[in-house]
């Protein structure tokens, strides 16, 4: 059960970011993290049964961070959703001035503004 919604919630981040699952959940030598896209590596943790709550632990962000870092990624993302298939996701204040500097070059064609 937990498999089955673990990769439905990956596949739905995948077509959000427009990204791609990676094989085995990142389970791999090489390839880490659920999803990636050309800027982000991305770790997903879901509940199976709809809750008010969620643990995030540091150690899982901490991670992330490094396997980005590892990947050439600029953006390293937690997205996890209550049970409900409402996704969130979580960054460091690292990936947000990454992802605030690729917005205002994709949007002013300059990164300082």
């Amino acid at each position: 059960m937990r498999k089955v919604a673990s990769s439905r919630q990956e596949k739905k981040v995948a077509k959000a970011v427009g990204g791609r699952t990676t094989p085995g959940s990142g389970a791999g030598d090489f390839k880490k993290g659920d999803v990636e896209n050309k800027y982000c590596l991305i770790e997903c943790k879901t509940l199976i049964e709809p809750k008010e709550s969620h643990r995030i632990k540091k150690r899982d962000l901490k991670r992330i961070q490094q396997q980005a870092f590892e990947a050439g990624k600029d953006i390293a993302v937690l997205a996890f959703d209550f049970g409900d298939g409402e996704n969130f996701y979580i960054l460091s204040e690292r990936s947000f001035l990454n992802l605030m500097e690729l917005y205002a070059q994709k949007i002013f064609g300059d990164p300082h503004q």
